[in-house]
């Protein structure tokens, strides 16, 4: 065994897995993660749990697991996290905890991430559930959204012994979990719907199909349902667009909508109602994780899929680890690339796209160089759909229903980064709906802070970080 290597972790072979929508990265097996563990240093002051945003004790967990002691490997992890199926498949871990790992100096740091998943996995398959609290404080905490950030938030409040309602706009709870994330890198039934049970199996209580702003409001919960705090972790899926000319037409995207026609309502499967136009000559605008995933969807429904980027492959914000598998299953990427309008057909729908070539001028206020267009380099794609992954924003409906609540320019809601606090008495928020669209553990981080402030107003006494 070298220990300055990571053991490495099976996969579906590219030409296979861009045929079909099972999970692409197949993960340990209880020999393979023993062996990744032993390699962990156990570092007295670890890094990696500074890296980490909801602090889980890394080296304790990955001791149990080198060990064998999978379950005591489960505990530690369940004290800081109610998601680590989803984050050791979802978080980007190469700028976290692994980007920090001592073992990475001099060699490749621990696989935190994949050793994480084993662990969530064996506890699924062993029916390993945390501990619900014996009795309750009494009381009643809402928290808006079933997302990352929602479900941590609550998952916190029902362990310290408050009842907690979780308040879903759509008919399935998880948020970004179910109707964002595909199912190739996010298996919903067996890992998502998994840790939602474990959550409520916490004593906390979802209802879907509600939304605030419309069937109740914030005011009205704190005034007249007797709740005496909410959390906001309602995200952010208001997509954006570019502005330019043809956006309007048959056969343009958000990515929002697609994922969500593709994952919420299973328009993959061929036993299921909806539709999607998926496409055959697909261009995704865009170069995050979103970006990768509406592409890499495209590609599995039948497309000729091309990601259009206007920066270099040095700036692209998704995770290198997807860009790479996005890559390997014959994606194509045109760099440097701007879109300048959307062409049509006589009926208004999508024929093509008209772009213009970039290079890169001086750092811009992101600190990344700043694309500007070649004149001259005008040209033509052929498509037929053309999928925007441009960001989201919040949706305005919950600040503009609710008295007294500030927001900024952005329509972000304006919160405190330690405790979620709001300019509204009793009301805290977190992740996406405060930040813009950000990653799922940053949106736990979030949810555990609010769980926090919560604790503080409601009992006086300071929470736990």
């Amino acid at each position: 065994m070298d220990v300055l290597k990571k053991v490495p972790v099976r996969e579906q072979d590219p030409k296979v897995r861009a045929t079909n929508f099972d999970e692409v990265c197949l993960g340990y097996n209880k020999e393979e993660a023993m062996e990744e563990a032993s390699r962990c240093l156990k570092c007295k002051n670890a890094r990696c749990m500074g890296g980490c945003p909801v602090s889980i004790n890394i080296p304790g967990f990955i001791k149990e697991v080198e060990n064998g002691d999978f379950e005591a490997a489960a505990r530690i992890i369940a004290q800081s996290s109610a998601l680590p199926a989803v984050c050791g498949r979802v978080c980007p871990q190469e700028t976290q905890c692994e980007g920090v790992c001592v073992r990475g100096v001099k060699g490749e740091p621990i696989s935190i991430g994949k050793l994480e998943r084993f662990v969530a996995d064996w506890s699924r398959e062993n029916g390993f559930v945390p501990a619900a609290p014996e009795k309750t404080n009494g009381h009643k905490v809402a928290v808006i959204g079933s997302g990352p950030s929602g479900l941590t938030c609550a998952g916190d409040l029902a362990k310290l012994g408050y009842e907690v309602t979780i308040f879903e706009a759509l008919h399935q709870p998880g948020g970004v979990l179910i109707y964002g994330i595909p199912e190739f890198r996010l298996p919903k039934d067996t890992v998502v719907k998994t840790e939602i049970e474990n959550v409520k199996k916490l004593g906390v209580k979802i209802e879907t199909d509600v939304v605030i702003g419309k069937s109740v409001t914030i005011d009205e919960l704190l005034e007249e349902e007797g709740f005496e705090a909410v959390f906001i972790g309602s995200g952010a899926g208001l997509p954006m667009f570019m502005g330019i000319p043809g956006e309007e037409a048959n056969g343009v995207f958000s990515a929002n909508e697609y994922l969500t026609r593709s994952n919420l309502m299973k328009a993959f499967r061929d036993d299921y109602d909806t539709p999607i136009a998926a496409g055959k000559k697909v261009a995704v605008v865009g170069g995050g994780n979103v970006a990768m995933d509406a592409a890499r969807t495209a590609l599995r429904l039948g497309a000729d899929v091309h990601i259009v980027y206007r920066r270099s492959e040095a700036e692209l914000p998704a995770r290198v680890e997807e860009v790479h598998h996005a890559k390997e299953e014959g994606i194509q990427f045109d760099l440097l690339t701007n879109p300048t309008e959307i062409l049509t057909d006589d009926k208004g729908w999508v024929r093509g796209m008209r772009c213009i070539r970039m290079e890169l001028g001086e750092p811009d206020a992101s600190g990344r160089r700043r694309p500007v267009p070649i004149p001259g380099s005008e040209f033509e794609m052929e498509l037929d759909t053309v999928i925007m992954s441009l960001g989201t924003s919040p949706n305005p409906l919950i600040s503009n229903t609710t008295k007294g609540l500030e927001t900024n320019r952005r329509r972000c809601i304006v919160a405190e980064e330690a405790t979620g606090k709001t300019s509204k008495d009793g009301v805290y928020a977190g992740g996406d709906a405060v930040t813009g669209a950000a990653t799922v553990i940053l949106a736990m981080e979030a949810g555990r802070a609010g769980a926090r402030g919560i604790h503080e107003y409601l009992s006086g006494k300071k929470a736990e970080a």
